[in-house]
């Protein structure tokens, strides 16, 4: 008989904080940020909104390090401390409700649609398959000077988020973003210290983790996302991927979000777990790895990906393999599940796959990033989200938004 307040119970970290309850916002990306690369008020009332809903955890999307590597239009950036009352604004609205919010930092390497940046970069020159080559250029090999620059971006902008008031960070080391890359013996053909074999291509994560505890301190929380496997011929596997998660706990890390998948081979949106019975009966994508991650290491885990029902969530937390369950686009059409949730009662909506007609597109799971982030600006406004919303129609808005913005990054780049 599962226990009713299962998900409302209480989890302390190692070091020591504590969140009020077992439910976990995972990262979206919101691309809310002003031209200056700051965060806009509307990320204050949409990270209210979710405060109020009574996530216990919530996790901020995809925030750079560099404004040179974009991964969308419209990133919030840290490189300096130009937006830090802005940080400081959305931080006190985030973390209201006694809310703990971390801010994920990111670098997307070689993961950045043509024409974002003036060139891409990636531990190796790897171009991306046939299918994506159009979108995606190729990237330029770091230096190694390049690459100890981007540990020092990743530690500075940690130590700006603990300024700005955020409870924590998350390092993006899924979903094929630089670090992936790093990890992916695909993306990374690197023949110096920092690829090769696992131990040298963990360096570049292991370097930005201890670099940012050394910037942090030992009582700020430091978590990580990582792909449970990059599920791409020659990419990151699961027995590589434990031995990371191992790594890690031996270095100290305070909470690993489990996911997987990249941008070539999207597993993260359910496009390839979902077709297993097992995972359709247990709901979330990556569970078969959690139980060999949880029998692995002590650290505490959130599992990403799949969860539909109440039942489904109470069970994987009192089977006792993973912490927190981690929502993600749920909470973009109904930002008040948790609260329904923390009450033994399942989601009122449920997620269905957005599909455009448009195969190239769809086969990316691109439109997953769209249509939630279209959801995202609503409730930045101060609406609710728009159900029935026309993938087609917020393909095009969203084209006619990149191209306006394109035509003033490349102004501002000529002057």
């Amino acid at each position: 008989m599962i226990k009713k307040d299962i998900l409302n119970q209480p989890f302390t970290l190692p070091n020591g904080t504590v969140v009020k309850n077992r439910l976990f916002k995972s990262a979206m990306s919101e691309a809310l940020a002003d031209k200056n690369a700051a965060p806009k008020p509307a990320l204050n009332t949409l990270y209210k909104t979710w405060a109020d809903g009574g996530v216990g955890l919530c996790v901020t999307g995809n925030v750079m390090i560099d404004s040179r590597a974009l991964g969308e239009f419209n990133n919030v950036v840290i490189e300096d401390e130009t937006g830090l009352v802005q940080l400081k604004t959305w931080s006190k609205d985030a973390t209201s409700n006694n809310t703990q919010c971390w801010v994920q930092l990111n670098h997307p390497g070689k993961q950045a649609p043509k024409g974002l940046n003036a060139e891409t970069v990636s531990p190796s020159a790897i171009p991306f398959n046939d299918s994506m080559k159009s979108f995606f250029t190729v990237p330029r090999e770091l230096t190694e000077a390049e690459i100890f620059d981007l540990i020092r971006r990743f530690a500075f902008a940690a130590g700006v988020v603990k300024k700005a008031g955020f409870s924590g960070v998350q390092i993006h080391a899924a979903h094929g973003y630089l670090v992936s890359q790093f990890l992916s013996p695909h993306h990374n053909q690197r023949t110096d210290q920092w690829g090769g074999n696992a131990e040298n291509r963990r360096r570049f994560l292991v370097e930005i983790f201890k670099t940012m505890r050394a910037e942090v301190g030992a009582d700020f929380p430091i978590g990580i996302k990582l792909n449970s496997a990059d599920f791409q011929k020659g990419g990151f596997t699961d027995e590589e991927s434990l031995e990371t998660i191992k790594e890690l706990e031996l270095l100290g890390i305070d909470l690993i979000e489990i996911s997987g998948g990249t941008y070539e081979a999207p597993a993260m949106t359910g496009a390839m777990a979902q077709q297993k019975e097992s995972t359709k009966k247990r709901e979330a994508y990556f569970m078969d790895f959690a139980i060999k991650a949880r029998r692995a290491v002590k650290t505490p885990l959130v599992l990403t990906g799949g969860f539909r029902t109440y039942e489904g969530m109470a069970q994987a937390i009192e089977s006792g393999d993973v912490d927190f369950i981690g929502l993600g686009r749920l909470l973009a059409i109904e930002p008040d599940a948790p609260n329904r949730l923390l009450k033994g009662e399942s989601p009122a909506q449920e997620i269905k796959p957005v599909k455009t007609g448009i195969k190239a597109i769809d086969n990316m799971g691109m439109m997953e990033t769209i249509m939630y982030r279209e959801q995202m600006n609503r409730m930045g406004k101060g609406l609710q989200p728009k159900l029935n919303a026309s993938p087609l129609l917020v393909l095009l808005r969203m084209g006619l938004g990149m191209i306006f913005t394109k035509k003033r990054v490349v102004k501002e780049r000529a002057s």
